[in-house]
């Protein structure tokens, strides 16, 4: 599985940005998806998750970025995305996005991810 991601930069406080996560397309549609961030001396931290459903996908977001970040995929596109808004610049950091064919109740902690993509720095100036 390999996962490509982009969309970083410098964005000002209050500003948007979008991130990328290409992959292809049987990837896309069988796997669960993740967006984590890190920065330096600190653990990789979890943002958000796509679960895979029959029906479509369930969403998880830490505390931190709920109503401010959408996590989805665009099927035409194999691509995973997470839009941020509202940027803080405590969301300065390099995300990471991650998949896993088996979903881990634990989703949060980066050991329940298979896969990753390099990272892609977000710096949010105040």
């Amino acid at each position: 599985v390999q996962l490509q991601a982009s969309g970083g930069g410098l964005v000002q406080a209050g500003g948007s940005l979008r991130l990328s996560c290409a992959a292809d397309e049987r990837t896309l549609s069988r796997y669960h998806w993740a967006w984590f961030r890190q920065t330096p001396g600190r653990e990789r931290e979890f943002v958000a998750a796509y679960r895979q459903t029959g029906g479509g996908g369930s969403t998880y977001y830490v505390d931190s970025v709920k109503g401010r970040f959408t996590i989805f995929r665009d099927k035409d596109r194999n691509t995973l995305y997470l839009q941020m808004n509202s940027l803080k610049p405590e969301d300065t950091a390099v995300y990471y996005c991650a998949a896993v064919l088996t979903w881990n109740v634990q989703y949060w902690t980066p050991i329940a991810w298979d896969y990753w993509g390099q990272g892609t720095l977000v710096t949010v100036s105040s």
